[in-house]
Formats: C-alpha cells, sequence, structure tokens
C-alpha cells in the first residue's frame, strides 16, 4: 500500500512538472535576463546626434537592467552598416540597436540594394526621442529668413548651394523635398559624411545645408552659421526665434527625425517587452529629461506596434521624396 502511495505521488509530481514546463518554458527567455552584457549597435560615428541619445540611453538602462548596456558604434553607408549588424545578429537580446529615420525612412526609399530589410529584419522595441534639424546658410549669404532666402533662391536658380553627407542621405532627401516644396533650384553639393559638410558650410564653400541641432548649434551660437528653420514638431526652446518648416507653410517636410531602439526580428516578445519598460523607465528619469531637453530632444516613447507604425510612415513619407525628386541609387 505504502509502495502504492509512493507511485502514485511520484505520478502526480510528473504531471505537474509536465503542466508547469510549457509556463517555465514560455518565459525562459526572459526569466534571468539579461545574464550578461548587451551590445547596443548605433549605425553612426562616434560624437553625432545617434551616439548622443545611444550612449545617455545605455548609461540609465544598464542600471535599471543590473547588467551593462554597451554602445558599439558601426557606421558607414548611411547608416546601413551598422543597421546590417543588428539585423544579423542572434535574436536573443543581447544585440539591440539604434534605427534612425535614415536607417528606417530614407535608406529604404532610395537605396535599391540595401543589406537589410527594414521591416521583415527588425523587431521594433520604442521609439525614444526626436531631435530637430535645422536649416542654416553661411552667415555671407543675405538673408536673414527662410522667405529672404526662398527669394534669392527664385532670382537666381542653380547660384546657392547646399551641402550634404553623401547623395542619398537623409540631409540630401530633406532638402530636395524642400526645393520641390518651395519651387527652388540649388546645387547639391554631396560630402563623405557630416563633419566636412560642416566645415565647408562655415567656410562658406557652400551656402546652406541641413543637420541635427545639436551638431550645429555651436556655429549658430558663434554667429557663423544663421538658422532658417527647424524641422521638428515645434520650435525649438534654444531657438525660440526659428520656425517651423510648417509654420512657413511647408508640412508636406514632416516632423523631423527620431532615434528608437529595435532587435532583431524572431527576439522573444517577453525580452522584447523588458527592454520596453526599461527604456521607457530611463527616459523619465530626472537627469536623463534634463539632458534630453539640452538637446532639445522629445521624448517619443511608445509600444512596439506603434513603433512600427512610425517606421512604416517614415518610409512612406521618403518614398514619394525620392520619386518627386528622382533619387534612386544601387
Amino acid at each position: 500500500m505504502a509502495m502504492r502511495r509512493t507511485l502514485l505521488s511520484s505520478l502526480a509530481a510528473c504531471a505537474a512538472t509536465a503542466l508547469l514546463a510549457p509556463a517555465a518554458w514560455a518565459q525562459g527567455p526572459a526569466a534571468d535576463y539579461p545574464s550578461r552584457p548587451i551590445r547596443l549597435v548605433v549605425p553612426f560615428g562616434a560624437g553625432g546626434s545617434t551616439d548622443m541619445v545611444a550612449r545617455l540611453l545605455a548609461e540609465k538602462m544598464s542600471v535599471i537592467l543590473g547588467k551593462s548596456v554597451v554602445v558599439d558604434n558601426r557606421g558607414g553607408a548611411g547608416g546601413s552598416i551598422g543597421a546590417s549588424e543588428i539585423a544579423r545578429a542572434a535574436p536573443d537580446g543581447y544585440t539591440i540597436g539604434m534605427a534612425t529615420v535614415s536607417t528606417h525612412g530614407s535608406n529604404p526609399a532610395i537605396f535599391r540594394k540595401l543589406p537589410y530589410d527594414p521591416i521583415k529584419d527588425f523587431a521594433p522595441i520604442t521609439n525614444v526621442m526626436s531631435v530637430p534639424s535645422v536649416f542654416v546658410v553661411n552667415a555671407s549669404v543675405p538673408a536673414k529668413t527662410m522667405k529672404e532666402f526662398i527669394a534669392l533662391a527664385k532670382a537666381n536658380p542653380g547660384k546657392y548651394s547646399f551641402a550634404s553627407p553623401g547623395t542619398g542621405s537623409l540631409g540630401h532627401a530633406n532638402i530636395e523635398n524642400f526645393m520641390n516644396l518651395a519651387g527652388i533650384d540649388l546645387l547639391h553639393i554631396p560630402y563623405k559624411g557630416a563633419g566636412q559638410a560642416i566645415t565647408d558650410a562655415l567656410g562658406g564653400q557652400v551656402n546652406a545645408m541641413t543637420d541635427n541641432l545639436p551638431s550645429t548649434l555651436p556655429h549658430i551660437k558663434d554667429g557663423k552659421l544663421r538658422p532658417l528653420a527647424v524641422l521638428a514638431f515645434k520650435r525649438a526652446d534654444v531657438l525660440p526665434d526659428v520656425p517651423t518648416y510648417t509654420e512657413l507653410g511647408f508640412a508636406q517636410m514632416g516632423d523631423g527625425g527620431w532615434f528608437g531602439l529595435v532587435a532583431p526580428a524572431g527576439t522573444p516578445r517577453p525580452i522584447i517587452d523588458k527592454l520596453n519598460a526599461a527604456a521607457h523607465k530611463a527616459m523619465a528619469m530626472p537627469d536623463y529629461l534634463e539632458k534630453q531637453k539640452s538637446i532639445s530632444g522629445e521624448s517619443m516613447g511608445n509600444t512596439p506596434e506603434e513603433f512600427a507604425k512610425q517606421i512604416k510612415a517614415a518610409i512612406e513619407r521618403y518614398t514619394a521624396v525620392a520619386k518627386r525628386a528622382n533619387i534612386k541609387l544601387d
């Protein structure tokens, strides 16, 4: 009888284990996640706006998750090299990356052959921050406002030039869009990166350019570059007198760039949810908010589904821009 009771107890224990196993397996990937450092791939070089946002977020998420979030800059090809690195990584939550309007908006619209699919190869985690971009002219250009600059450009088609970080870059696409909307013709001077573009805009070799506000603000404060418009939801706190494109009558320019978090496609949803929660907690910290304000950033935290919709909307917007401007590259 005792043996029978023992056998029944063993069978009951096995049955209970079998019932619990699927639940334990389901939470398995996130149960002890993270158990080692997480790599955060930034598809641009150190010191740029994407890098600034990534490092700010990584510092806070490291504390929240209890494991280091290590920034890994993989710049080149307008962000395509780093984005491809994220897409090819193991979908285990230990490689995540920054997605931008370049990598997940203008690049898919402009380049025929990308080493990644912006929709199929990624699992959105959350959008993080928007940072305004600003249209600036060299201080020698005789235009104090965008209205005056448009009048100058219309009176002298092809005379005034603009710099971009490269053909097909976001800076190129944005000014092509603006030229189309404003009915002006500017000469495009492409560079291999934003650094040289800014250098020549400062030196007067080119007349105008557009770039993220944190990169251009020091030169605006020095009086070497003059801001004429910001691409953002609203005016930048640090440039309260500079109107948005929408205020100027160019709502089709959109509302500026954003920086978000993505993981490789196939990353388990419990891990995505854990990263989303950690990012949102980081984004609510007072010192994070203070630093965000210092670079004129706006919080963009949302759900993975909402971020996926924003990515699709960016691709659609820049596909239309590329078509109008006839920009298509291999």
